[in-house]
């Protein structure tokens, strides 16, 4: 009998997205084929709330976590704060939320306000964040600290800070998402925090339908492509496949408060 692959958990993929969502059943078909058997689907603006929540209600391994991008703070609002609040008691994690240094809009106070409110909501609500971080590296470090998000924790989705930053994110109960960025030729930053940082504070995630891992590099990112960005994990921490698999599953569960770890 032929041995099943290891278990992967996808901390981030937004199967949402087109052109996954037009193939859902095929994608994750093709990706349980490999091993990957959780999701986490990020939000990105209010608008594509409902579209999010259909797709996870079509597949019990597929999470949501409701959120306002930094490119949509302009939609945040009463009315979305109220509307967020509803949704959690479903959702697994708030996302994805943060700042983002390379947007000329929103502007860097409007992208702090909503992601400060999403922060405090998802504190009452007791959910962990996954947060997106672009050239705002200490200002974000610096909010989740004033809000005292170590109380919740959550993941860093891309990150793309320095060793310094990401033992900071640690202290403050947050798993640093490794994606396909891991693979690309001469990434450097990537690797060596892979390799350095605590074993336990690393996950995996796809980002699909963006940045996909080598060979695939500039195409659609898919499901399936997972377990290329946990070959690489397993061969800069000197792990086996299933040794990645078991260890990276665990952390996602723990991180996002799912049993069993």
């Amino acid at each position: 009998m032929e041995t099943p692959p290891p278990f992967f958990f996808d901390t981030h993929a937004h199967l949402d997205f087109l052109p996954l969502r037009e193939r859902l059943v095929e994608e994750l078909a093709q990706a349980r084929a490999v091993g990957v058997g959780a999701w986490v689907v990020p939000g990105v603006r209010p608008a594509g709330w409902p579209a999010l929540l259909a797709t996870v209600a079509k597949v019990p391994e597929v999470l949501a976590a409701p959120g306002v991008h930094p490119l949509a703070a302009a939609d945040w609002n009463e009315e979305t704060a109220a509307a967020l609040t509803g949704l959690l008691d479903a959702a697994v994690a708030v996302g994805e939320i943060g700042l983002d240094g390379t947007l000329s809009h929103p502007s860097p106070a409007v992208q702090e306000r909503a992601f400060r409110d999403q922060v405090r909501l998802a504190i009452a609500a007791r959910r962990p964040l996954l947060i997106h971080c672009r050239k705002a590296m200490g200002r974000t470090l610096e909010i989740l600290r004033d809000e005292g998000a170590q109380r919740v924790g959550g993941i860093f989705h891309a990150f793309s800070g320095s060793s310094e930053s990401a033992r900071d994110a640690l202290r403050m109960n947050f798993a640093i998402g490794l994606g396909g960025v891991l693979t690309f030729t001469g990434a450097r930053r990537g690797p060596e925090l892979a390799r350095s940082l605590p074993a336990e504070w690393l996950v995996l995630e796809s980002d699909a339908p963006d940045l996909a891992p080598e060979p695939y590099r500039g195409q659609i990112n898919r499901p399936a492509y997972l377990p290329l960005i946990a070959a690489r994990l397993a061969d800069l921490r000197g792990w086996s496949l299933a040794e990645t698999a078991a260890i990276t599953t665990a952390n996602a569960r723990r991180v996002l408060g799912l049993h069993p770890y």
